[in-house]
């Protein structure tokens, strides 16, 4: 049979694997830098756009889309080249991938430290920027389908099927979670509210760890542990069996982030029963990666990449062990909203992302450029440097779950809350956010002396650019026996057909009677949408991002009602959220029930210097708002952007009854604060350098701060008429 010649194209692997590194040492300094603000709040610098709300989704989002999905799509496009035989489609698509891409990244850095975001976990970035990732994914797609369709490869492999469902299932996740209206080039407000929104940003959010850190490494591992360890896959069968389950399981998950809160009970539930049955396609995957080492562990004492790869895959296994414990209701009540998360999503971050990834570009780099690696003795001792960093990253953040989880529960003889404020369990657990930092900047280092040693390596080798490869032309026959899957294979627009199905069948069940049945969300007459006013301070919370520390869901917990001062969170009280702001930490107390808590001038003294009310607070302070003003002519497009997703404005409200009510509610504020016999209006005047006005950034957030939770309780002043 007559081989066809051709070349790989090994310059477009390059390219992602440069943009890895250096957005992977990006990405882990701004985690260090708010890591350590957690000890240090005056590292913010006293500048807003160095401040923990506004830099931690810079960090979420540099680590997940620019180090992770740089590092998904050199592997992706250096492993797709040689499973089928042939280059990729179109150069011009791989070019234009790659640096719309990094174009999107750089957006990125550049919109969420100015405060511009949805406030939606990993969907923060505004619609401008959603659009590009769009057609990005669609470029990345046609080329991956396009190769797929001129394959020399009669069979996919495993790591094509994997490669497959990332495209499809990442491409419906963001359509769907996407969907906002815009109010400025900047600014929208989501097309979901309150439960609604919470639902598909999960079914989201969940799934966004599914299908862009699980599935596409999944592949990677399929690919490159085989290959460093000179082993085929343990198990054909398993993978077929791993693959199927694991993508129709996967996507009815999400509900699990939501229990205990206003979520309906039946789709809690689902989340829950999906989520138990995960551990078994998700260990069948972890016991094929290891097991297809046997015959091979002698070697990984030795070498590197095998080392990184071991760990990812365990790492992986007690990650998807860990996550359908955490989605068993009596663990959840411990664990949610405290440290245990973090350190959960971090073993799976840092271990099975951030290791894979390490052990695949010692495998790549030296084969890329025709040599070998630079130093053993340095990879080893990067990977001694990051398994260490895990360890004491992960343990304190468990014990400090544990411990906050304990102190926010504990009841004394009396039957009184043993620690009624909150600040108790912070001032408690800051050792441990100092040990976690020491982590971080362990693992950090080892990154470091990985990125000198691989430069190091490219140094003493020469790149090969094009890769000399050959193989027969496919033979177009017709298919006779062979087991089932085989056929599949072979039919790559069906099989990817049938991967849209198994993904959209959980949405589908999930999202649809939300929507349409109405005793899902039992409406409230008094819940009324927010005045213009509390609609400017509300922007304002979202802009700070107060809901990476603050939730805004009483769980239904005696400790949390009593803790809290009211009745658990009810789904009518969210029902002209857009976005929901229920939020997924608590680093500060809960806030949906602080309206009316704490009077204004508490407020105004609190977000100057939150130490002046709260003794041991890390929370930073925001001078800036005292400073800077809203634009009240803003207020008409909020008012018809809501109205169009079904906010009850009445029509031409926002013609100047918007304005009057939004200067006589911001007035009425600052008379409060005058009238204040501890004059603290005239003393952070006096600091601030400034004079407080109606349109002072601080009176809006105010407004917003004292509607919070007070719905059920009376009807707030200055309502929309």
């Amino acid at each position: 049979m007559e081989l066809e010649k051709f070349k790989y194209d090994n310059k477009i692997v390059k390219y992602f694997a440069i943009a890895t590194v250096v957005f992977g040492i990006v990405g882990m300094l701004v985690g260090l830098l708010i890591a350590t603000q957690l000890f240090l709040p005056q590292l913010n610098f006293g500048i807003p756009y160095t401040s923990f709300g506004r830099i931690r989704p810079l960090h979420t989002n540099a680590v997940i889309f620019a180090f992770v999905g740089n590092a998904m799509f050199a592997g992706v496009y250096y492993s797709m080249q040689r499973l089928l035989k042939t280059r990729m489609v179109s150069d011009l698509l791989s070019y234009i991938h790659f640096w719309g891409w990094q174009l999107i990244i750089v957006a990125a850095a550049i919109t969420l430290p100015l405060g511009l975001t949805t406030s939606k976990e990993y969907a923060e970035l505004e619609w401008p920027i959603d659009i590009a990732i769009t057609l990005i994914w669609i470029v990345f797609g046609m080329n991956m389908i396009g190769t797929i369709l001129k394959r020399r490869e009669r069979h996919m492999y495993v790591a094509i099927w994997f490669y497959i469902a990332t495209f499809v299932t990442v491409a419906v996740l963001h359509v769907v979670n996407s969907f906002e209206i815009p109010v400025t080039a900047f600014k929208s407000y989501s097309w979901y509210a309150g439960v609604q929104d919470a639902l598909v940003q999960w079914w989201y959010g969940h799934n966004a760890v599914a299908f862009f850190l699980t599935t596409p490494f999944l592949g990677l591992m399929y690919y490159f542990l085989p290959k460093a360890a000179n082993r085929p896959v343990y198990s054909y069968k398993l993978s077929i069996i791993h693959f199927w389950s694991l993508i129709f399981i996967y996507i009815w998950a999400g509900p699990h982030h939501l229990l205990y809160t206003s979520l309906p009970n039946w789709a809690q539930s689902l989340g829950t029963v999906f989520s138990i049955m995960l551990i078994a396609p998700s260990w069948g995957g972890m016991l094929n990666g290891l097991l297809t080492l046997r015959g091979a562990w002698d070697r990984v004492r030795e070498d590197p990449v095998l080392k990184f790869m071991v760990v990812a895959v365990t790492a992986y296994g007690m990650a998807t062990l860990e996550g359908p414990l955490l989605s068993i209701k009596n663990v959840n009540a411990i664990a949610h909203f405290t440290d245990w998360i973090v350190a959960h999503v971090h073993v799976g971050g840092l271990g099975w992302n951030g290791f894979l990834i390490f052990g695949m570009l010692y495998w790549l780099v030296p084969r890329m450029w025709g040599t070998k690696l630079w130093s053993t003795k340095a990879a080893n001792i990067h990977f001694w440097l990051g398994t260490l960093g895990i360890i004491v990253y992960a343990l304190p953040m468990y014990t400090a779950g544990v411990v906050q989880s304990l102190m926010w529960k504990n009841f004394n003889a009396e039957g009184f809350l043993e620690y009624p404020n909150f600040l108790e369990t912070v001032t408690q657990i800051i050792p441990l956010y100092m040990m976690r930092a020491i982590g971080g900047l362990l693992y950090f280092a080892g990154v470091i002396i990985m990125a000198v040693n691989l430069v190091k390596t490219a140094k003493q080798g020469s790149f090969i650019s094009e890769e000399d490869a050959e193989a027969p032309a496919l033979e177009k026959k017709k298919i006779v026996g062979g087991y089932w899957h085989n056929k599949l294979e072979r039919r790559p627009v069906i099989f990817t057909t049938l991967v849209l199905v198994a993904i959209v069948i959980g949405g589908v069940v999930e999202m649809v009677p939300t929507f349409l049945i109405k005793s899902n969300i039992p409406t409230i007459e008094s819940v009324k949408p927010y005045t213009p006013l509390e609609l400017h301070g509300r922007d304002l919370y979202i802009r700070e991002g107060c809901s990476n520390c603050h939730t805004q869901m009483v769980r239904p917990f005696r400790s949390e009602t009593e803790r809290y001062k009211g009745e658990y969170s009810k789904a009518g009280e969210f029902v002209y959220d857009h976005p929901f702001l229920w939020g997924s930490k608590r680093t500060g107390p809960d806030l949906h029930r602080v309206g009316g808590a704490y009077n204004n001038a508490w407020h105004l003294n609190h977000m100057y210097d939150p130490t002046s009310t709260s003794p041991g607070s890390i929370m930073p302070p925001y001078p800036w708002l005292y400073t800077d003003h809203i634009n009240p002519e803003a207020t008409a497009a909020k008012i018809r952007a809501l109205r169009r997703v079904g906010v009850p404005y009445a029509e031409g409200f926002e013609d100047g009854e918007a304005t009057r009510q939004l200067k006589n509610q911001a007035q009425q504020i600052l008379t409060d604060l005058k009238n204040d016999p501890a004059k603290s209006l005239e003393t952070i005047e006096g600091y601030a350098g400034a004079k407080i006005t109606e349109t002072s950034e601080i009176v809006a957030l105010i407004a917003y701060l004292q509607r919070l939770g007070t719905d059920i309780k009376v009807k707030s002043t200055a309502q929309n008429q």
